[in-house]
């Protein structure tokens, strides 16, 4: 498959469509064989919607880059190779991912649980090895591997992520002045994103994220926006992952706003990295279940609730990671209340309480819906 290949689509009968079946069926969802390999049918459809909810991306069946790139990553199972430092340019896979939880349940800190073998998992690596006796080389081979299987047995499971992210809240302290946080208003430049109704999601989302920014820095908190109104949107999720992880920034709040092909489509839902509910960044549930809880308490939105997504913002980026989809620009009532400032001034008081929120002890967090930027301001 190409380097940078176009999406596939269902229907389409395109060269590509053969190795995507080829590591389809190396995952056990369709035959290796068909009577057109070429051609992208309902049945190889179906394998791919299945293959996108089973990890987190959008079960559309359309087969883009990340769905290629994780498809592809599916295929590594622990032991299948070597797994060695590569500081440019990591190593990923499902054998990454499985290493990462085994070190995990054994109390080694691997960062999040993300499939990739980053600097964080191989320091992981090279401390499990001092503990077994092995050399510390990073390298994850033969030895290696044994050392975990013999292990294996005395893993009892749990959430030392979720511990350690609780532990590093109550370090960084309750107040936001200080924190540092990338706001990334989705698409922008030549990509406008949806359009409906006279608007477009590029300037809806850079709007609203200037006045999360104003908002945010009156309460002593380092703003990055990843593009300003005018600026070329045209960076990638990984581009955008890269920009944030150069700030150091805390936190990264994402803004988009959905479309659909019917009208019915409505509401607001949120998203933080994880396959599923029971995995992924336990600090990135806990804020987008914040920020979901704080902009229905404020605005008539449907609450389309929180998700977990592997989407690559969310897994690239080294920190807290949220997207918000806020309504649907196809939905007229939606438009409606995007298009009208007030409402994206909700928005923003919103967003900025739930991350005010986020810092709070148990004993003195507010009840959803109560507390406001005043309060914020006067607290510093």
């Amino acid at each position: 498959m190409p380097s940078d290949p176009p999406p596939i689509r269902p229907g389409q009968r395109h060269p590509a469509v053969r190795e995507v079946r080829r590591k389809l069926a190396t995952v056990g969802l369709v035959e290796a064989v068909c009577a057109d390999p070429d051609r992208y049918d309902d049945e190889m459809e179906r394998a791919v919607r299945h293959f996108q909810q089973s990890r987190g991306l959008t079960p559309d069946g359309v087969v883009d880059l990340t769905t290629y790139r994780v498809l592809d990553e599916a295929r590594w199972r622990l032991g299948d190779r070597l797994l060695y430092p590569q500081p440019m340019r990591p190593m990923t896979g499902d054998d990454v991912l499985t290493l990462q939880n085994r070190l995990a349940e054994l109390g080694f800190d691997v960062g999040r649980l993300d499939g990739e073998y980053g600097a964080q998992t191989v320091e992981a690596v090279r401390e499990f090895q001092r503990n077994t006796g092995l050399p510390p080389d990073g390298t994850c081979g033969p030895a290696t591997f044994k050392a975990l299987a013999r292990l294996a047995p005395m893993v009892t499971g749990g959430q030392p992520d979720a511990l350690r992210a609780r532990e590093q809240l109550r370090l960084a302290g309750p107040a936001l002045s200080g924190k540092r946080v990338v706001i990334d208003p989705g698409h922008g430049g030549t990509d406008r994103g949806g359009t409906a109704f006279g608007l477009t999601e590029a300037r809806i989302t850079a709007d609203t994220a200037d006045r999360i920014a104003g908002r945010l820095a009156a309460t002593g908190v380092q703003v990055w926006l990843t593009r300003g109104p005018h600026l070329s949107g045209e960076l990638s999720e990984q581009g955008r992952a890269s920009f944030a992880n150069e700030t150091g920034a805390d936190v990264v709040i994402s803004l988009h706003v959905d479309h659909s092909r019917s009208q019915r489509a409505h509401g607001l839902a949120t998203f933080y990295y994880g396959r599923d509910e029971s995995s992924g960044s336990a600090l990135g549930a806990h804020l987008a279940s914040l920020i979901q809880r704080e902009i229905v308490a404020r605005t008539d939105l449907a609450d389309c609730r929180s998700h977990p997504r592997t989407w690559d913002l969310l897994r690239r980026t080294r920190m807290t990671a949220v997207r918000v989809e806020m309504g649907y620009l196809t939905n007229p009532s939606d438009a409606a209340r995007l298009a009208d400032p007030a409402f994206r001034d909700l928005l923003a008081e919103a967003v900025v309480v739930a991350l005010q929120r986020l810092y709070l002890p148990a004993e003195v967090d507010p009840a959803t819906g109560t507390m406001h930027l005043k309060d914020i301001v006067a607290a510093r």
